[in-house]
Protein backbone atom coordinates (compact mmCIF):
# COMPACT_ATOMS: atom_id res chain seq x y z
CA UNK A 1 0.00 0.00 0.00
CA UNK A 2 2.74 2.41 1.00
CA UNK A 3 4.90 1.45 -1.99
CA UNK A 4 2.00 2.09 -4.38
CA UNK A 5 1.43 5.53 -2.82
CA UNK A 6 5.13 6.34 -3.15
CA UNK A 7 5.10 5.22 -6.78
CA UNK A 8 2.00 7.30 -7.51
CA UNK A 9 3.57 10.33 -5.83
CA UNK A 10 6.73 9.81 -7.90
CA UNK A 11 4.68 9.75 -11.09
CA UNK A 12 2.93 12.97 -10.08
CA UNK A 13 6.27 14.65 -9.36
CA UNK A 14 7.70 13.52 -12.69
CA UNK A 15 4.58 14.78 -14.47
CA UNK A 16 4.89 18.10 -12.65
CA UNK A 17 8.53 18.36 -13.71
CA UNK A 18 7.60 17.66 -17.33
CA UNK A 19 4.84 20.28 -17.49
CA UNK A 20 7.20 23.31 -17.80
CA UNK A 21 9.09 21.49 -20.56
CA UNK A 22 5.84 20.71 -22.34
CA UNK A 23 4.72 24.34 -22.11
CA UNK A 24 8.10 25.48 -23.45
CA UNK A 25 7.79 23.10 -26.40
CA UNK A 26 4.21 24.13 -27.18
CA UNK A 27 4.62 27.87 -26.71
CA UNK A 28 8.22 28.39 -27.85
CA UNK A 29 9.75 25.55 -29.84
CA UNK A 30 6.75 24.76 -32.06
CA UNK A 31 6.06 28.42 -33.06
CA UNK A 32 9.76 29.05 -33.72
CA UNK A 33 10.02 25.86 -35.76
CA UNK A 34 6.99 26.86 -37.82
CA UNK A 35 8.46 30.35 -38.28
CA UNK A 36 11.70 28.80 -39.55
CA UNK A 37 9.85 26.53 -41.96
CA UNK A 38 7.68 29.37 -43.22
CA UNK A 39 10.75 31.52 -43.92
CA UNK A 40 11.57 29.15 -46.79
CA UNK A 41 8.13 29.50 -48.40
CA UNK A 42 7.12 32.04 -51.01
CA UNK A 43 4.11 34.11 -51.99
CA UNK A 44 2.58 33.25 -55.36
CA UNK A 45 -0.57 34.86 -56.68
CA UNK A 46 -1.23 36.54 -53.35
CA UNK A 47 -1.22 33.23 -51.48
CA UNK A 48 1.35 31.41 -49.35
CA UNK A 49 2.96 28.58 -51.24
CA UNK A 50 4.93 25.93 -49.30
CA UNK A 51 7.67 25.66 -51.92
CA UNK A 52 11.20 25.51 -50.59
CA UNK A 53 13.19 28.57 -51.65
CA UNK A 54 16.06 30.70 -50.41
CA UNK A 55 14.77 33.83 -52.13
CA UNK A 56 13.65 35.42 -48.87
CA UNK A 57 17.13 35.23 -47.38
CA UNK A 58 18.71 36.36 -50.65
CA UNK A 59 16.40 39.36 -50.69
CA UNK A 60 17.11 40.07 -47.04
CA UNK A 61 20.86 40.11 -47.62
CA UNK A 62 20.86 41.61 -51.10
CA UNK A 63 18.55 44.57 -50.35
CA UNK A 64 20.06 47.42 -48.36
CA UNK A 65 16.78 48.17 -46.55
CA UNK A 66 16.87 45.16 -44.26
CA UNK A 67 20.53 45.28 -43.10
CA UNK A 68 20.20 49.05 -42.66
CA UNK A 69 17.07 48.63 -40.56
CA UNK A 70 18.70 45.97 -38.39
CA UNK A 71 21.78 48.15 -37.84
CA UNK A 72 19.59 51.16 -37.08
CA UNK A 73 17.63 49.15 -34.52
CA UNK A 74 20.82 47.78 -32.97
CA UNK A 75 22.31 51.27 -32.68
CA UNK A 76 19.15 52.59 -31.04
CA UNK A 77 19.14 49.62 -28.66
CA UNK A 78 22.79 50.32 -27.76
CA UNK A 79 21.94 53.91 -26.85
CA UNK A 80 19.04 52.71 -24.71
CA UNK A 81 21.23 50.09 -23.04
CA UNK A 82 23.96 52.62 -22.25
CA UNK A 83 21.58 55.16 -20.74
CA UNK A 84 19.68 52.45 -18.84
CA UNK A 85 22.91 51.19 -17.25
CA UNK A 86 24.00 54.72 -16.38
CA UNK A 87 20.73 55.16 -14.50
CA UNK A 88 20.33 51.64 -13.13
CA UNK A 89 23.80 51.04 -11.66
CA UNK A 90 23.91 54.09 -9.33
CA UNK A 91 20.33 53.41 -8.24
CA UNK A 92 21.12 49.75 -7.57
CA UNK A 93 24.28 50.72 -5.66
CA UNK A 94 22.30 53.19 -3.57
CA UNK A 95 19.66 50.60 -2.78
CA UNK A 96 22.19 47.86 -1.97
CA UNK A 97 24.70 49.75 0.17
CA UNK A 98 23.35 53.15 1.21
CA UNK A 99 19.58 52.96 1.68
CA UNK A 100 19.40 50.84 4.81
CA UNK A 101 16.29 52.19 6.44
CA UNK A 102 13.88 52.64 3.52
CA UNK A 103 15.36 50.14 1.06
CA UNK A 104 12.12 48.28 0.36
CA UNK A 105 10.19 51.50 -0.14
CA UNK A 106 12.78 52.89 -2.57
CA UNK A 107 13.00 49.61 -4.46
CA UNK A 108 9.22 49.59 -4.72
CA UNK A 109 9.31 53.16 -6.07
CA UNK A 110 11.80 52.10 -8.76
CA UNK A 111 9.83 49.10 -10.02
CA UNK A 112 6.33 50.54 -9.62
CA UNK A 113 6.34 51.82 -13.25
CA UNK A 114 6.22 48.15 -14.28
CA UNK A 115 2.72 48.04 -12.77
CA UNK A 116 1.56 50.66 -15.23
CA UNK A 117 0.58 49.61 -18.73
CA UNK A 118 3.31 49.90 -21.33
CA UNK A 119 0.90 51.79 -23.61
CA UNK A 120 0.22 54.36 -20.89
CA UNK A 121 3.94 54.98 -20.33
CA UNK A 122 4.60 55.37 -24.05
CA UNK A 123 1.68 57.79 -24.46
CA UNK A 124 2.89 59.70 -21.40
CA UNK A 125 6.13 60.52 -23.19
CA UNK A 126 4.15 61.63 -26.21
CA UNK A 127 2.30 64.08 -23.95
CA UNK A 128 5.54 65.26 -22.31
CA UNK A 129 7.49 65.79 -25.55
CA UNK A 130 4.65 67.04 -27.76
CA UNK A 131 4.68 70.49 -29.34
CA UNK A 132 2.07 71.60 -26.79
CA UNK A 133 3.31 69.19 -24.15
CA UNK A 134 4.65 69.55 -20.64
CA UNK A 135 8.31 70.08 -21.55
CA UNK A 136 7.59 72.77 -24.13
CA UNK A 137 5.23 74.48 -21.69
CA UNK A 138 7.92 74.48 -19.00
CA UNK A 139 10.58 75.89 -21.33
CA UNK A 140 8.18 78.59 -22.54
CA UNK A 141 7.25 79.59 -18.99
CA UNK A 142 10.94 79.85 -18.03
CA UNK A 143 11.69 81.98 -21.08
CA UNK A 144 14.22 79.49 -22.43
CA UNK A 145 12.39 79.32 -25.77
CA UNK A 146 9.95 81.69 -27.44
CA UNK A 147 7.96 79.14 -29.44
CA UNK A 148 7.29 75.42 -29.00
CA UNK A 149 9.99 73.07 -30.24
CA UNK A 150 8.83 70.53 -32.78
CA UNK A 151 12.08 68.53 -32.69
CA UNK A 152 11.41 66.94 -29.31
CA UNK A 153 8.79 64.53 -30.61
CA UNK A 154 8.91 62.24 -33.65
CA UNK A 155 12.65 61.77 -33.50
CA UNK A 156 15.07 59.04 -32.70
CA UNK A 157 15.96 60.61 -29.36
CA UNK A 158 12.34 60.66 -28.30
CA UNK A 159 12.32 56.89 -28.84
CA UNK A 160 15.59 56.50 -26.90
CA UNK A 161 14.29 58.55 -23.96
CA UNK A 162 11.02 56.61 -23.77
CA UNK A 163 12.67 53.20 -24.08
CA UNK A 164 15.28 54.15 -21.47
CA UNK A 165 12.52 55.03 -19.03
CA UNK A 166 10.59 51.86 -19.83
CA UNK A 167 13.49 49.38 -19.62
CA UNK A 168 15.69 50.86 -16.87
CA UNK A 169 13.88 48.77 -14.18
CA UNK A 170 14.71 45.61 -16.17
CA UNK A 171 18.39 46.60 -16.07
CA UNK A 172 18.25 47.57 -12.40
CA UNK A 173 16.78 44.37 -10.96
CA UNK A 174 19.63 41.95 -11.84
CA UNK A 175 22.28 44.53 -10.89
CA UNK A 176 20.64 45.09 -7.50
CA UNK A 177 20.34 41.33 -6.92
CA UNK A 178 24.06 40.80 -7.57
CA UNK A 179 25.17 43.83 -5.54
CA UNK A 180 23.04 42.73 -2.60
CA UNK A 181 24.61 39.26 -2.68
CA UNK A 182 28.19 40.57 -2.38
CA UNK A 183 29.46 39.57 1.10
CA UNK A 184 30.07 42.68 3.22
CA UNK A 185 33.27 41.06 4.50
CA UNK A 186 34.92 41.52 1.10
CA UNK A 187 34.35 45.26 1.06
CA UNK A 188 35.35 45.50 4.72
CA UNK A 189 38.56 43.57 4.02
CA UNK A 190 39.40 45.97 1.21
CA UNK A 191 38.93 48.93 3.53
CA UNK A 192 41.00 47.21 6.22
CA UNK A 193 43.83 47.04 3.68
CA UNK A 194 43.64 50.85 3.40
CA UNK A 195 41.84 50.88 0.06
CA UNK A 196 39.68 53.94 -0.42
CA UNK A 197 36.08 53.90 -1.56
CA UNK A 198 36.97 54.23 -5.23
CA UNK A 199 39.61 51.49 -5.15
CA UNK A 200 37.19 49.23 -3.29
CA UNK A 201 34.54 49.95 -5.89
CA UNK A 202 36.87 49.44 -8.89
CA UNK A 203 38.62 46.31 -7.62
CA UNK A 204 35.93 44.60 -5.54
CA UNK A 205 32.38 45.84 -6.11
CA UNK A 206 32.45 46.46 -9.85
CA UNK A 207 34.10 43.16 -10.89
CA UNK A 208 31.74 41.16 -8.67
CA UNK A 209 28.72 42.99 -10.06
CA UNK A 210 29.57 42.38 -13.73
CA UNK A 211 27.23 39.35 -14.06
CA UNK A 212 24.33 41.58 -13.04
CA UNK A 213 25.50 44.32 -15.40
CA UNK A 214 25.66 41.84 -18.28
CA UNK A 215 22.21 40.49 -17.46
CA UNK A 216 20.73 43.98 -17.19
CA UNK A 217 22.39 45.09 -20.43
CA UNK A 218 21.08 42.00 -22.21
CA UNK A 219 17.54 42.67 -20.97
CA UNK A 220 17.66 46.33 -22.04
CA UNK A 221 19.20 45.60 -25.43
CA UNK A 222 16.98 42.69 -26.44
CA UNK A 223 13.76 44.33 -25.25
CA UNK A 224 14.49 47.69 -26.89
CA UNK A 225 15.72 46.01 -30.07
CA UNK A 226 12.38 44.27 -30.47
CA UNK A 227 10.20 47.13 -29.29
CA UNK A 228 7.32 48.01 -31.53
CA UNK A 229 5.03 50.58 -29.95
CA UNK A 230 7.43 53.33 -28.83
CA UNK A 231 8.98 53.79 -32.30
CA UNK A 232 5.50 53.82 -33.77
CA UNK A 233 4.22 56.50 -31.39
CA UNK A 234 7.32 58.64 -30.86
CA UNK A 235 9.58 58.09 -33.85
CA UNK A 236 9.55 59.96 -37.11
CA UNK A 237 9.52 58.40 -40.54
CA UNK A 238 13.02 57.00 -40.02
CA UNK A 239 12.83 56.24 -36.31
CA UNK A 240 9.59 54.31 -36.71
CA UNK A 241 11.28 51.95 -39.15
CA UNK A 242 12.87 49.65 -36.60
CA UNK A 243 13.10 45.96 -37.23
CA UNK A 244 9.95 45.11 -35.22
CA UNK A 245 7.95 47.65 -37.23
CA UNK A 246 9.39 46.18 -40.42
CA UNK A 247 8.29 42.68 -39.44
CA UNK A 248 4.81 44.00 -38.56
CA UNK A 249 4.62 45.71 -41.96
CA UNK A 250 5.63 42.54 -43.80
CA UNK A 251 3.07 40.44 -41.93
CA UNK A 252 0.20 42.90 -41.59
CA UNK A 253 0.45 45.20 -44.61
CA UNK A 254 2.49 43.61 -47.39
CA UNK A 255 1.16 40.11 -46.60
CA UNK A 256 4.64 38.75 -47.24
CA UNK A 257 4.74 36.32 -44.35
CA UNK A 258 7.74 34.29 -45.61
CA UNK A 259 9.95 37.38 -45.85
CA UNK A 260 8.72 38.59 -42.46
CA UNK A 261 9.49 35.14 -41.04
CA UNK A 262 13.00 35.29 -42.52
CA UNK A 263 13.65 38.66 -40.87
CA UNK A 264 12.30 37.29 -37.57
CA UNK A 265 14.53 34.20 -37.83
CA UNK A 266 17.59 36.38 -38.42
CA UNK A 267 16.70 38.52 -35.40
CA UNK A 268 16.19 35.39 -33.29
CA UNK A 269 19.61 34.14 -34.37
CA UNK A 270 21.23 37.45 -33.46
CA UNK A 271 19.51 37.38 -30.06
CA UNK A 272 20.70 33.83 -29.36
CA UNK A 273 24.22 34.83 -30.43
CA UNK A 274 24.11 37.79 -28.04
CA UNK A 275 22.95 35.56 -25.19
CA UNK A 276 25.72 33.07 -25.95
CA UNK A 277 28.29 35.90 -26.01
CA UNK A 278 27.19 37.35 -22.68
CA UNK A 279 27.13 33.86 -21.18
CA UNK A 280 30.68 33.20 -22.38
CA UNK A 281 31.87 36.53 -20.98
CA UNK A 282 30.25 35.78 -17.63
CA UNK A 283 31.78 32.28 -17.46
CA UNK A 284 35.19 33.68 -18.38
CA UNK A 285 34.89 36.26 -15.64
CA UNK A 286 33.97 33.60 -13.07
CA UNK A 287 36.99 31.46 -13.92
CA UNK A 288 39.44 34.31 -13.26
Amino acid sequence: MISSQVAARGRVLRLGALLPLAWAVVLLFVPYAFLLVQSFWRVAGGALTPDFTLDNYRRLIGTSLYPRTILYSAETALWVTGFALLLAYPLAYLLAFKARRHRELLYFAVIIPLWVSYVVRAYAWKIILGQHGILNGLLLSLGVIHEPLSVLLYSRWAVVVALTHIYTPFALMPIFAVLESIPPSLREASQDLYAGRWRTFLHVTLPLSLPGVLAGATFAFVLSMGDFLAPQLLGGNDSALMVSNLVWSLFGVAYNWPLGAAVAVVMLGLTLALLALTGAIERRGQTR
